[in-house]
């Protein structure tokens, strides 16, 4: 049961994620609404009562009585169906930011429609803005009858119909609002609409063609899906991840943001609290390799082109994340809010702009390869910056690096060692294809010598496993995704699994490296890298019976974050998070790939 005194803070199992390819909302089981950047992803919150509960604000709507609630995404869709049962009746409210005709709106358009099932249940619903992370004042104008909010250069207004009479409070305690009540009977349909625009004249739409946006949105989805449907094992799962992949695209350049939050901690002691809305080199690339073996087209073609466009634009060398419209960025900004559960700090930016991360060569050179492999053609100058790539990893590889988890210590992290020979691997592959200029002799010379080095020093009998770096027994689950990259698919790689399962393991669950039990909670999406790494060396049962439990811990309607809790399987750090979703995807498609039917059957 639920009621209008549910806690302020809300357990970030319970939000569902919709978007419309420019921003992304998190709606939570009691209908409200705690997260919205406007007019973008990465953009300040308007609504971040998520982060802020004090002067974040929020958008809710909510029944008047106690109430269940049953939810669901409408299939193939990221449109949210959520069903209220009180002890008068039930309503369903669907949940979409609506697309327009053509494609993405102009302006930011949230559409809330109201039906009753049975009975009848009053709702009461209040649009608050917040002082996007205490740097706007928020305030309300009358402009022909309507309410206008102002925050900053964002202008929001409120339409509906049959959604009761709208009533602005400009002076309320918890700051300037617009609230109203209704009541749904059986059949009835209303439509509450929230409309944004940054620093532009506001529209103001009409709630029949928001109606049918709404029909047109749900179409919109359900085309996509068709046309880039999985058929195979944990289907329901995988459609889901890939849909919450799409979510992640930032549809005016193609960039793939990494998160749709910032600042949600990973652990309860706070600290960890970063900014995931970039486009990391790395995420980019294993998400459009997944994408491209799941039949996206459009999405990865995007994708690939803005960041090798990006990276020649801020090149020569190349960075560990770009803005998602292609910008190189520095620092990181503190916000005076106090954080999911208290829990800060809050902050825009991540201070792992400048880091050298030997892997990230891997990465741009596995995107590459994927391309290729899919029957496409790279450009001349993207050809030409390769082969210069390539030579830089030649250069670089035997310098010490942050690694893949951005750590403050320069070491010879065994991972980013792969990464150089994944990179150089590719390399040689796309020269003698004829897709990079260049002489690859170089390129496979130095590939060697980095396997030999791994192998001599990424390598500890006494721990039994390839290590994070030499002159430790520390683990680190990084080093499974190089089972799939092909670095090592033999004994050892079989002995680091066991090693990691032992060491990291809280049943299905991975800590990322040693030590991180005492830190933070297990990393979802190394959990996947295990299902992969255990089907690439052939131990096929333990991959199915893993994948089968690690898909059942998503929420309720399938969305993951990037942490989870190993004693009460809560969820923590950002959400959606694309790592945890792509390991979904990638772990799925290994599998069906290398495992065989019968092991699949029912799946």
């Amino acid at each position: 049961m639920a009621s209008a005194d549910a806690p302020r803070h809300t357990d970030l199992r319970e939000y569902a994620p919709i978007g419309d390819g420019r921003t992304i909302a998190l709606v939570g089981r009691r209908g409200q609404i705690d997260w919205l950047p406007l007019p973008h992803l990465d953009s300040l919150p308007v609504f971040a009562g998520l982060l802020d509960t004090e002067t974040g604000g929020r958008i809710e709507l909510e029944p008047d009585e106690e109430y269940t609630v049953r939810r669901r995404y409408l299939p193939r869709t990221n449109v949210l169906e959520t069903t209220f049962r009180t002890a008068s009746g039930s309503a369903r409210v669907t949940d979409a930011m609506v697309t327009g005709v053509a494609g993405r709106l102009p302006w930011a358009e949230l559409a809330r429609r109201i039906e009753g099932v049975e009975g009848s249940v009053r709702f009461r619903w209040r649009v608050q803005p917040g002082t996007r992370l205490q740097t706007a004042a928020p305030w309300i104008e009358e402009r022909g009858g309507v309410s206008i909010l102002r925050v900053g250069d964002i202008s929001l207004a409120v339409v509906g119909d049959g959604h009761g009479t709208a009533h602005a409070q400009p002076d309320g305690d918890d700051g300037p609002a617009v609230h109203g009540s209704f009541a749904t009977r059986s059949g009835s349909s209303s439509v509450l609409i929230l409309v944004a625009t940054d620093g532009e004249p506001l529209h103001l739409p009409d709630p029949g063609n928001v109606q049918r946006g709404i029909d047109r949105t749900v179409a919109g989805w359900r085309a996509w899906s068709r046309e880039f449907s999985y058929d195979g094992p944990w289907q329901r799962a995988v459609q889901r991840s890939a849909l919450a992949l799409k979510l992640l695209v930032y549809a005016p350049t193609g960039a793939i943001a990494a998160a749709a939050t910032t600042s949600l901690p990973e652990s309860p002691r706070g600290g960890k609290n970063w900014d995931y809305r970039f486009a990391w080199v790395r995420d980019l690339a294993y998400t459009t390799h997944a994408l491209v073996r799941f039949g996206l087209r459009e999405e990865t073609h995007a994708a690939i082109s803005w960041l090798l466009q990006t990276i020649r634009q801020n090149g020569p060398e190349l960075h560990v994340f770009y803005s998602l419209r292609g910008e190189v960025t520095d620092g990181v900004h503190e916000y005076d809010v106090g954080g999911w559960r208290g829990l800060g700090p809050v902050v825009t930016g991540n201070p792992a702009h400048g880091q050298l991360q030997l892997g990230v060569y891997g990465d741009l050179f596995a995107i590459c390869r994927t391309y290729v492999d899919g029957g496409n053609i790279l450009d001349v100058a993207t050809g030409r910056s390769l082969a210069a790539m390539a030579d830089r990893t030649c250069d670089l590889w035997r310098q010490p690096d942050s690694g893949m988890w951005e750590l403050p210590e320069l070491r010879h992290y065994t991972s980013s060692k792969m990464g150089c020979w994944q990179a150089l691997n590719d390399a040689v592959f796309l020269a003698e294809r004829d897709a990079i200029p260049g002489n690859p002799e170089r390129w496979r010379s130095e590939r060697d010598r980095i396997a030999e080095w791994v192998a001599q020093h990424g390598w500890s009998e006494e721990a039994g496993s390839y290590v994070m770096h030499p002159g430790t027994t520390d683990l680190d689950t990084s080093v499974l995704l190089h089972a799939e990259s092909g670095f090592d698919r033999g004994e050892r790689m079989a002995a680091t699994i066991d090693a990691i399962t032992r060491d990291l393991g809280a049943g299905p669950l991975l800590y990322r490296y040693t030590g991180m039990d005492q830190e933070e909670h297990t990393f979802v999406a190394a959990a996947f890298w295990r299902v992969s790494a255990l089907a690439c060396i052939g131990r096929h049962r333990e991959a199915v019976e893993a994948m089968d439990d690690l898909v059942s811990r998503a929420n309720d309607v399938g969305i993951f974050a990037e942490m989870i809790a190993e004693d009460d399987g809560a969820f923590w750090g950002n959400v959606p998070q694309a790592l945890s979703h792509l390991g979904v995807v990638s772990a799925a498609l290994t599998i069906r790939d290398l495992v065989p039917a019968e092991l699949l059957d029912g799946r």
